[in-house]
């Protein structure tokens, strides 16, 4: 590893650490302000179910997110430290003043200021903004600073209004309602979701991009015959993956009944997925012949990106052996040679490639993709814990006689699920966002492939630092969150933290970044104003908001500046 590298690592995960200030202090604020843990206990709590999440969520939301926030062409070594050490200054700042931050924005402007920076550098003025940032991102990311904790703030408010209702008949009634229609939206997240990987693993994206890049082109230079044949190419892929697509999407409208496999299987044995099939192995192969590695280097390094785009070009012409051996007409070892001859295989990377020839399956790949967008573990969940509740209230309120303390006591305890579920939420979108930083650098290094190289040390660094983060430093937000905004009692932190998962897992299900610790807040404002609007501290409420409205431009000027000073000793 450079010394560059190591350095991100070092203050990737100083910054995992600070984030404990911040997200991780957030997630036990309420169950440690209503005096259901102690500290100690809320962090081990809070630390379990953050690494449970691990397994739970599917996808790297956060981290991908983060990645895609520039355009990879202008993502470099020095780019990546300069958001880092933007973020963490901001960070600092707003801990040191107890305001509760969101740590995900502060990387996003981060790294977009840096990545802005380092582009007009080398680039020139010339540049539009989406050609440096995928704007979208930002504007959507910009948008949830404001919903997501309207969101919380609003579900948080249902929750207390029903939790409190006399009569237990017709709260279970309610409850069941909401769970019902909770299960069919996230059954249509599901879809959408599994509808755009759809698209994706067809390339419809991609060609739409081929098509919109060529028409750019002709209006340039009409008579250009390179372009037309380009566009006249990406049209044709573009209709054939069309025509897949509308085979496909009738049955992942099925998809709770014929289940991954069965999509999988039939999609193959009906010829759908053969014009995809080739291009896949080809990408797998020169994948695992470090294509990725190299096209991340090129970035920095002239040499590096002709050879890049020596490769692109020629690994191209892998397809023909490897249709032939998709066919049954060539062996895998004799593909392995034409692929060989065609553009160089590295030694130490020869029995990798073999292995994805041998080992290909364009039908395991379709279900692995399909199955990223499964949430049934979210929906069943949610369905799991409404049941739960309801048996609790049952059981206390109708087989005990109800007293003030026998009802504070039940409510401390269903705490412990709520802050559970807050946590698994909060775990899935927020501490996966430091292992993205690392994977990234280490890519762009050359050290690692891709995400799936990661290696083991990474996730168990990043989730040791911002449990330390959380012990040693985040009681000054823990003060903010749980007594400041207003006071919390048992059941306003259940109503507060059941509405803060809810808004988590809703918002993960549609593919949106959003902050726990803005989403917290909201839920945290909404139980006090059913109390009165009086209860919520509206001063410290403002204040919060500055921040949130500050977080993203602050960070990007701070890089900005960082990135200079950065480029001045990298020289």
């Amino acid at each position: 590893m450079t010394t560059l590298v190591i350095a991100i690592i070092i203050l990737a995960l100083a910054f995992d650490y600070i984030n404990g200030f911040h997200d991780a202090a957030n997630s036990i604020a309420t169950i440690v302000s209503t005096k259901v843990l102690t500290p100690v206990q809320a962090v081990l709590w809070a630390a379990l179910f953050n690494f449970a999440a691990y397994w739970i969520f599917q996808d790297h939301a956060v981290a991908n997110t983060i990645s895609k926030t520039v355009n990879k062409e202008f993502i470099t070594l020095p780019v990546i430290l300069s958001g880092l050490i933007a973020a963490i200054i901001w960070n600092l700042l707003t801990w040191w003043y107890g305001i509760p931050s969101s740590s995900s924005h502060t990387l996003i402007g981060g790294f977009a200021g840096a990545a802005i920076c380092h582009a007009l550098m080398t680039r020139g003025w010339g540049l539009s903004w989406n050609q440096i940032v995928e704007s979208q991102i930002i504007v959507k990311t910009i948008l949830f600073i404001f919903l997501a904790p309207l969101i919380g703030m609003v579900v948080s408010i249902f929750i207390t209004i029903v939790t409190v209702m006399k009569n237990v008949w017709i709260r279970l009634g309610i409850i069941a309602a909401a769970t019902v229609i909770t299960f069919f939206l996230f059954d249509r997240f599901e879809y959408s979701k599994m509808n755009t990987g759809l698209q994706k693993f067809l390339k419809i994206d991609k060609y739409n991009k081929d098509i919109s890049a060529a028409e750019e082109k002709l209006k340039a230079k009409p008579a250009d015959s390179t372009a037309l044949a380009e566009l006249s190419l990406a049209r044709n892929k573009l209709e054939k993956a069309t025509t897949t697509y509308k085979n496909i999407r009738p049955m992942i409208a099925d998809y709770d009944r014929l289940g991954a496999s069965a999509i999988a299987k039939k999609t193959y044995e009906e010829g759908w997925l053969k014009d995809i099939e080739v291009s896949r192995l080809k990408d797998d192969v020169r994948n695992a012949n470090d294509y990725l590695i190299l096209e991340a280097q090129s970035v920095q390094d002239k040499a590096k990106k002709e050879e890049a785009g020596k490769a692109k070009q020629l690994t191209e012409d892998y397809k023909a052996p490897l249709q032939l051996y998709l066919d049954g007409k060539i062996s895998a070892d004799s593909a392995f040679a034409s692929v060989q001859r065609i553009y160089p295989i590295k030694e130490q990377n020869a029995e990798k490639v073999k292995n994805k020839i041998a080992t290909f399956s364009v039908e395991k790949t379709f279900k692995k993709d399909i199955l990223k967008s499964d949430n049934r573990i979210f929906a069943w969940g949610i369905v799991g814990m409404s049941v739960f509740f309801c048996l609790v209230y049952l059981y206390s309120e109708k087989f005990k006689n109800p007293t003030a303390r026998s009802l504070s006591m039940m409510f401390k305890r269903l705490q412990l699920f709520s802050s559970a579920a807050f946590s698994i939420g909060h775990g899935g979108n927020d501490a996966q966002k430091v292992m993205g930083i690392i994977g990234a650098a280490l890519i762009a290094s050359g050290a690692i492939q891709d995400f799936s190289h990661l290696p083991n040390w990474v996730p168990i660094a990043c989730y040791l630092a911002i449990g330390l983060g959380t012990m040693s430093g985040g009681w000054k937000i823990v003060k903010t969150m749980g007594t400041k905004i207003t006071k919390v009692t048992p059941l306003e932190g259940v109503a507060a933290e059941t509405a803060g998962a809810y808004t988590l897992f809703f918002t993960g299900q549609m593919g949106i970044p959003v902050s726990t610790t803005h989403t917290i807040t909201g839920s945290i404002i909404g139980v006090g104003a059913t109390k009165r609007l009086s209860a919520v501290r509206w001063g410290v409420t403002v204040n919060l908001l500055w921040a949130w409205i500050l977080t993203i431009p602050v960070s990007g000027l701070l890089a900005a500046g960082v990135y200079y000073i950065v480029l001045f000793f990298n020289r």
